[in-house]
C-alpha cells in the first residue's frame, strides 16, 4: 500500500521552487565573493606596512621640530590660487624670507596625485609660481624653505576651487587657536 493519497502527484525536486531558491542564494554569494576578491586585488590602495616604527617616530619628531621652529619665527602664510591665470601666490609673514619656497599639494587618498611647486620670491614676502589648471577637491598643503633638510614648515588644508585665501600655519593650527 502506498502512503500517499491517490490524487496527489509528487513533483520531482528540480521542478519545485524552494530548492532552486536556496541554490540561487548559494550561487549568488559565491559570485559576489569572487567579484569582490577580484576587485580587491585589482584596486590596490597603496597602503604600506610600517616595519621600522622607531625611524617613523623619529621622523614625526623632526616634523614637530620644524613646526616649533616656524612658531619661533612667527611665520604664517596666505595662499591664493588665481582662477583665471592659475597662479599660486603666497604671502609669507614672519621673521624669515628665503629666496624660494617649496609647496607640496598632497592629495589625501591617492599619492600619485601629489604635486610639488617651487615659488620664487617677488617682493616683501610675496612668492609666486604657475599652478595647475582646474585644481579640484581637498588637498593638504605644506610649504618649507628647502626641498631637503628644511628648518621650518607651515601646513594647511584647502578645498579647490576656492577664490578665498588659505591660511598656512605652524602645525596646521587655525586662526582661532
Amino acid at each position: 500500500m502506498s502512503s500517499l493519497p491517490s490524487g496527489d502527484k509528487v513533483t520531482p525536486w528540480y521542478k519545485q521552487f524552494w530548492p532552486w531558491f536556496l541554490i540561487g542564494i548559494l550561487l549568488s554569494s559565491i559570485m559576489f565573493s569572487i567579484t569582490f576578491a577580484v576587485m580587491s586585488v585589482k584596486s590596490f590602495d597603496g597602503m604600506v606596512v610600517q616595519e621600522d616604527y622607531y625611524k617613523h617616530g623619529k621622523a614625526i619628531n623632526m616634523v614637530l621640530a620644524k613646526q616649533d621652529r616656524a612658531r619661533e619665527l612667527n611665520l604664517s602664510a596666505d595662499l591664493r590660487l588665481d582662477p583665471l591665470t592659475s597662479d599660486i601666490v603666497i604671502d609669507l609673514s614672519g621673521d624669515a624670507r628665503p629666496d624660494r619656497l617649496y609647496l607640496d599639494l598632497i592629495f589625501p587618498t591617492e599619492d600619485d596625485r601629489d604635486q610639488s611647486f617651487v615659488l620664487e620670491h617677488v617682493r616683501d614676502g610675496r612668492y609666486i609660481t604657475q599652478g595647475p589648471d582646474n585644481l579640484r577637491y581637498r588637498w593638504y598643503l605644506q610649504i618649507q624653505p628647502a626641498l631637503e633638510n628644511a628648518d621650518w614648515r607651515l601646513t594647511g588644508e584647502a578645498t579647490f576651487p576656492d577664490e578665498n585665501s588659505v591660511a598656512l600655519l605652524p602645525g596646521g593650527r587655525t586662526e582661532s587657536e
